[in-house]
């Protein structure tokens, strides 16, 4: 299994039987530039409505989506939760995913439980600890916590709808209309591998 910036373990949830696999080769477009350090500039400012989101979710993401991650607030799980409710407003009009503290501590035991045994959604398919959600996306091994945001998110992202799962899931676990709360929880392992986990939850 190969982590970091080249491969993603694709997203779990309940319709997916196959999990803790690769995606495989050509998931992305391969390593990008890290995004470099986050300024702590504190909350971000509630702008009001997406331009051009007066009509709705779209049915179909903008194409060719990519964000500039938000400055840091100093939290990165609530940066987690911010960077994927800014693909969700911005690329496709969606509503925003509540911030699910209550799950933070499941996601950071399995972020944890994964790393040691190498196999990512290793945690969630073997339910270690509650309330895990419904869905799952990891980002197995990466540089740093400002490449887990500025990067793994949007590869994920980037996934865009279709079939099979395998090759989508990410995107649609981000987008699922069926989940309204998301927690993040990392993991940093001696050598400085993160390993990062969104649990979605209804």
């Amino acid at each position: 299994m190969v982590f970091g910036s080249t491969l993603l373990a694709f997203g779990c949830g309940d319709d997916d039987s196959m999990v803790g696999v690769d995606a495989g080769p050509g998931r992305d477009s391969g390593p990008r530039a890290d995004t470099g350090p986050r300024p702590d500039t504190g909350p971000r400012p509630d702008t009001g409505p997406v331009e051009g989101c007066e009509g709705g979710p779209l049915a179909e993401p903008l194409p060719d989506c990519t964000l500039a991650p938000l400055p840091s607030t100093g939290d990165l799980r609530e940066d987690c939760v911010q960077r994927i409710n800014q693909f969700r407003a911005e690329c496709q009009c969606l509503p925003p995913l509540e911030r699910w503290v209550d799950g933070e501590a499941c996601a950071d035991a399995h972020a944890e439980y994964d790393a040691n045994s190498g196999v990512a959604h290793d945690g969630f398919r073997n339910m270690i600890c509650t309330p895990g959600g419904r869905g799952q996306n990891e980002c197995p091994g990466y540089r740093s916590e400002d490449q887990v945001i500025g990067l793994c998110l949007q590869q994920m992202w980037d996934e865009g709808p279709g079939e099979p799962f395998s090759e989508h899931g990410h995107y649609i676990n981000m987008t699922n209309p069926a989940h309204a709360r998301v927690a993040c929880g990392f993991f940093t392992t001696s050598t400085g591998a993160v390993w990062a986990i969104q649990n979605f939850s209804n």
